[in-house]
């Protein structure tokens, strides 16, 4: 069931028209990568326990880790990871790379990205059995009112040209922006800072839309309008509490579950 929009926050009546939409990817347009926790906490219990027991102490920790930081690159989750290995000191021969422990969580999770991704391929699936509701039509809409779409992502950026293209997403982002190669810099704060000071844009001239703290804080440090999608990745439609919980707290100005309220949605953001 589609969604309402939820305001948490008016906007000013008074603001400059929004130039530029900066979109997270994974659960806020796609839902190839659906799932990622359940492939992220076994992992990372299994490497932290070395089979002994996994206490409930650990399994609480882990689980509130992945929770917290959704939304941030991967290369941050598996820095945590080799930490806490280290900490708990029960795999004494494991890695201290956390590149290592991103190789083998990225080895583990494309085993079901590539199952859907060929699904897709085959015609198998649709594109909509993988995109949150609305999303490519948000988009169109936004594009047809000049507005400039940046995807950025905390997905390596190889996988998110790939994932988007094969969605129908891609041709309408100005520009794409993942995890950079071999670097632990933040995709999502580097496209606004890069929009701020280089193309001179003001915070209000700026919407962020994202299912993650991560992307709705850096936009309220900005002063963007900011959209926190509280999606249900499995039924890609409606509210999920959990998220809604997590945006409203990161201080989205409004929650949506999807963009299936596609005129509720523009006339928030004024167009």
């Amino acid at each position: 069931m589609t969604s309402e929009l939820e305001i948490v926050e008016s906007l000013p009546e008074k603001r400059p028209g929004i130039k530029a939409a900066v979109f997270d990817f994974d659960g806020t347009i796609s839902t190839l990568r659906y799932g990622w926790e359940g492939v992220m906490e076994p992992m990372m219990l299994e490497l932290i326990s070395n089979g002994m027991p996994v206490t409930q102490e650990l399994a609480r920790e882990v689980k509130e880790y992945i929770d917290e930081s959704t939304g941030i690159q991967t290369i941050f989750q598996m820095q945590w990871l080799t930490e806490t290995v280290k900490r708990y000191g029960n795999n004494p021969q494991a890695s201290d790379d956390p590149w290592w422990y991103k190789s083998e969580y990225n080895r583990r999770l494309m085993e079901i990205v590539d199952i859907r991704a060929r699904k897709l391929q085959a015609g198998e699936a649709e594109r909509s059995d993988y995109l949150m509701k609305g999303s490519l039509e948000f988009l169109r809409a936004l594009r047809a009112r000049g507005v400039d779409i940046y995807a950025a992502s905390g997905t390596d950026h190889p996988d998110v040209v790939r994932e988007s293209t094969s969605l129908g997403a891609y041709s309408y982002f100005t520009q794409v922006a993942g995890a950079p190669a071999g670097r632990a810099d933040c995709s999502k704060e580097a496209v606004l800072r890069q929009l701020i000071r280089e193309k001179g844009l003001l915070g209000p001239e700026l919407l962020v839309v994202g299912d993650g703290k991560v992307e709705i804080a850096l936009g309220r440090e900005v002063g963007a309008i900011t959209i926190g999608i509280a999606s249900d990745e499995e039924k890609r439609e409606g509210v999920n509490p959990v998220k809604r919980k997590r945006l409203i707290k990161a201080g989205a100005h409004a929650i949506i579950g999807d963009f299936g309220n596609l005129n509720s949605i523009l006339g928030f953001i004024g167009m």
